[in-house]
């Protein structure tokens, strides 16, 4: 089927998400708790347009809203930016430092609200990328904790925690950075925990936690000795694969 935003004719699939269409035909929409590797939750409502559809024209989150028919959609009107520059205002009260935010409240034309108290330290939006991540992974280290203006993200009882296995998977997700990994040393430092970095076979360079690869070896039940125990960073297992391409290749094989 196809619908309309901001005046541009899209395909869309029955009960694909707006987002997903906009994004797709490069149509700007901006958000800051969405993430592809998971479902909208909608927690940041900064993905706010307008539709009309049957005639009837309502505000939606467009991370949630599927597409049941045809509807036009419009992405930046004047009361989407209203409604947007009240939703960065309150962020900005709470995370008046971050520079992601800065940087939202800026093209929105937002400044500070002076009757609101705010921790200048405060990073997190609450938007829950991270918790979702460790518990996607298998960990579950961290949780949403308290309520109201005291809830925030977590170790239990803010302890190292033993499930946490150093990944930084949270850090990594979190869209405003507010999750801090110091790496110094061959070691990492994380949620209050250290772990010892595991150098790669190749390079040499730390660029995993002991526990990581353990976990990881576990979940997906490859054996340590496997592959000649080689311990691969990144950029060296895409060389190596690279390499095994290029030598399967059919002018190689020929």
């Amino acid at each position: 089927m196809k619908i309309r935003i901001n005046g541009i004719d899209c395909e869309a699939q029955p009960g694909e998400f707006i987002l997903d269409v906009a994004r797709r035909n490069n149509i700007y929409i901006p958000t800051l708790c969405h993430h592809d590797a998971f479902a909208g939750e909608a927690r940041c409502r900064l993905c706010i347009v307008e539709v009309v559809e049957r005639g009837r024209s309502r505000v939606v989150t467009s991370c949630v809203y599927p597409v049941a028919g045809e509807i036009e959609v419009a992405t930046d009107t004047e009361k989407i930016r209203s409604l947007r520059k009240t939703l960065l205002m309150l962020l900005l009260a709470r995370t008046p430092q971050n520079e992601t935010i800065k940087k939202l409240a800026r093209e929105y034309g937002v400044t500070e609200v002076a009757r609101f108290e705010s921790d200048p330290q405060e990073e997190c939006i609450l938007c829950n990328l991270c918790v979702r991540a460790c518990e996607q992974l298998g960990a579950g280290a961290i949780y949403a904790v308290n309520r109201g203006v005291t809830k925030k993200v977590a170790t239990l009882f803010e302890e190292p925690a033993e499930e946490c296995i150093g990944c930084a998977a949270c850090a990594a997700i979190c869209p405003t950075g507010a999750i801090k990994v110091l790496e110094k040393e061959g070691k990492r430092i994380i949620w209050n925990r250290e772990f010892e970095m595991v150098p790669c076979s190749n390079c040499g360079r730390p660029f995993a936690t002991a526990e990581q690869l353990a976990f990881y070896r576990a979940r997906l039940k490859v054996a340590p000795d496997r592959y000649g125990g080689d311990r691969l960073c990144e950029n060296c297992r895409q060389k190596r694969a690279a390499e095994l391409a290029s030598l399967m290749s059919p002018a190689r094989l020929r």
